[in-house]
């Protein structure tokens, strides 16, 4: 019981790149963003909330790396969305507060923002119960999940290690050639201003 524990908090902090849950203050005519990573072929799922008294309009806009509209919303009290990218990708959650006219001197509004994806998306409980499964067997599903998750990470982060190396390498090479190129044109260089120099000597009868 005790490792189980010990392997389910493991599990639990291993994950906290798979969650993001902030509060934020939206003034009049600001706007804030938030950048986070999703994988491809994973949902990615959300809940937000705007505080009362509605002060001023504000709207939630998702997009991704290449500006396309993921989910959008206006004038938003609260709500959820869920997505998912063909590949890894970075997505953009932004608030933007337009003021009402005829209104002044508004109050900042509270925004809270709950992002999961992953296995952190997924809702066990029902699946629990769609499976007629026991809580335990429930929680060994999630830690599953959970697994398989953390595994995948890391061969994302091997793998992008691995063409960091290979772009190091290939900088390095260009680099060296371009050294010994640029060292043998500096001496081609001096040989050929030698020669010039002797036989432009040689015609003003300086040296024989």
């Amino acid at each position: 019981m005790y490792r189980y524990v010990l392997f389910s908090l493991f599990l639990s902090v291993a994950t906290l790149d798979t969650l993001l849950a902030v509060r934020m203050l939206l003034n009049p005519s600001q706007h804030k963003c938030l950048k986070h990573d999703s994988y491809g072929g994973v949902i990615v799922n959300g809940h937000y909330e705007a505080s009362e008294p509605v002060s001023h309009q504000i709207d939630i806009v998702i997009k991704d790396s290449k500006d396309h509209l993921l989910y959008k919303r206006e004038n938003i009290v609260k709500g959820t969305f869920a997505f998912s990218t063909e590949d890894y990708d970075l997505f953009e959650v932004c608030f933007i507060s337009h003021p009402i006219p005829g209104l002044h001197n508004a109050a900042h509004r509270e925004i809270f923002l709950d992002v999961k994806h992953g296995a952190e998306a997924k809702n066990f409980d029902l699946l629990a119960k769609a499976e007629k499964l026991k809580p335990v067997e429930a929680e060994l599903k999630r830690l599953e999940a959970l697994t398989d998750e953390i595994v995948r990470d890391f061969n994302n982060m091997h793998n992008k290690s691995n063409k960091m190396r290979s772009t190091n390498e290939s900088t390095h090479s260009r680099v060296l050639y371009f050294s010994v190129f640029s060292m043998f044109t500096l001496i081609g260089f001096a040989c050929w201003q030698v020669l010039y120099l002797r036989r432009y000597f040689k015609s003003k009868k300086l040296i024989e």
